[in-house]
């Protein structure tokens, strides 16, 4: 983790950020039409987590997780992968869409690796 730019660093924390923010938005309509939430807050939980791991790593944030938390997270989030591969192999090279699908796929391993790194400590 600690050969990681800069660069890679705060474009996986703004797509977390982007990805929570989304998710959140969609919570609050499904919510709204009286639709199951539980995987959408599965997953909200899961990034909340990836992302703390992340600022824990980098940027020395205190966490309140429990192993339990980091274990669960770290499967919901790597069980992202399939779905999310499966749209960027379909997105266009280059496009707008493909570049916001690599820096995702990006900022979920490194997050996926600290939350693996933080538990076999």
């Amino acid at each position: 983790m600690e050969n990681v730019s800069n660069a890679d660093k705060l474009e996986s924390i703004k797509s977390f950020q982007s990805t929570i923010s989304k998710s959140e938005k969609a919570l609050a309509q499904m919510t709204q039409k009286g639709a199951n939430t539980a995987l959408l807050k599965k997953r909200l939980k899961a990034l909340y987590i990836g992302l703390a791991m992340l600022e824990n790593v980098w940027n020395q944030r205190p966490h309140h997780y429990t192993q339990e938390d980091l274990a669960e997270a770290s499967n919901v989030l790597t069980g992202l992968f399939p779905s999310i591969e499966n749209v960027y192999a379909k997105s266009k090279a280059g496009s707008p869409q493909r570049t916001l699908l690599e820096r995702r796929i990006k900022a979920l391993e490194l997050a996926v690796q600290a939350i693996d790194d933080l538990s076999n400590e």
